[in-house]
């Protein structure tokens, strides 16, 4: 399986929990050499300025954050594309799932889903997508976006439950008719981060879960990272959502 991430990702970016020292590594750390690594490149100003405004982008620029934020939309669109043919996982950072067109918050400041579905969308190369958000935050950075688009159905499950809440995922996903599966993966709901809920294994049955739904439908799936902030757990939780995923 091909995990599409960059070297300059380990870098402290700005001082939040997000870009905190060791989360990339820790991540790393635990996939070895179980799966395909390529470089991510960044992101092209068109795609970006589809989703955001000109006025957002400059102020992500002033902040200096823009070749950052850049490249983790890029190393997204690259998983994207490559999840029409084969699972796909963008391990990238800063994350974007609270990034709107003209605003963002919560560590985020480029939509990398957001701009990722466009391209593709723009591009002709999906109808139709299903975004499974399993962060522990509300994703309304995509909501805000896709709203006016029509083309893209949004999942954030939500149940203080653990069993309740893998049925809402099975719930949801077959359900759909998507011709791709997209996952803002945020592994901040595990039972020793700040959610609380989810074990390990948790993340391997909803990796499977969008696996056996691509299959299914004959559609393409991918996932990019999000939140997910105890290093301790992290890399083990991305690990078995992969090999849900990857089969």
């Amino acid at each position: 399986m091909k995990v599409i991430t960059h070297e300059e990702f380990k870098q402290v970016y700005t001082r939040d929990p997000a870009a905190a020292a060791g989360r990339i590594e820790s991540i790393l750390s635990a996939l070895g050499d179980q799966v395909e690594f390529e470089e991510g490149s960044p992101a092209n100003r068109d795609d970006i300025a589809a989703v955001h405004t000109e006025r957002h982008i400059q102020k992500v620029t002033r902040r200096g954050l823009y070749d950052i934020a850049a490249l983790a939309a890029g190393a997204t669109v690259q998983a994207a594309r490559i999840g029409l043919a084969e699972p796909c996982f963008a391990l990238v950072r800063p994350p974007g799932h609270h990034a709107s067109a003209d605003s963002c918050w919560g560590f985020c400041y480029f939509n990398n889903m957001a701009v990722a579905l466009d391209h593709l969308k723009r591009h002709k190369r999906i109808k139709s997508a299903y975004i499974l958000d399993f962060d522990l935050h509300y994703g309304d950075g995509p909501v805000s976006i896709m709203a006016g688009k029509r083309y893209a159905a949004i999942h954030n499950p939500a149940s203080p439950d653990r069993g309740e809440y893998l049925e809402e995922v099975a719930g949801g996903l077959a359900a759909t008719r998507a011709d791709l599966i997209a996952v803002s993966a945020g592994f901040d709901n595990h039972l020793q981060d700040w959610g609380g809920v989810l074990l390990t294994e948790d993340y391997e049955t909803i990796g499977r879960l969008v696996r056996d739904t691509s299959r299914r439908l004959g559609a393409g799936c991918f996932a990019v990272l999000e939140g997910g902030y105890n290093h301790r757990v992290l890399g083990e939780s991305v690990l078995a959502f992969l090999r849900g995923l990857g089969g």
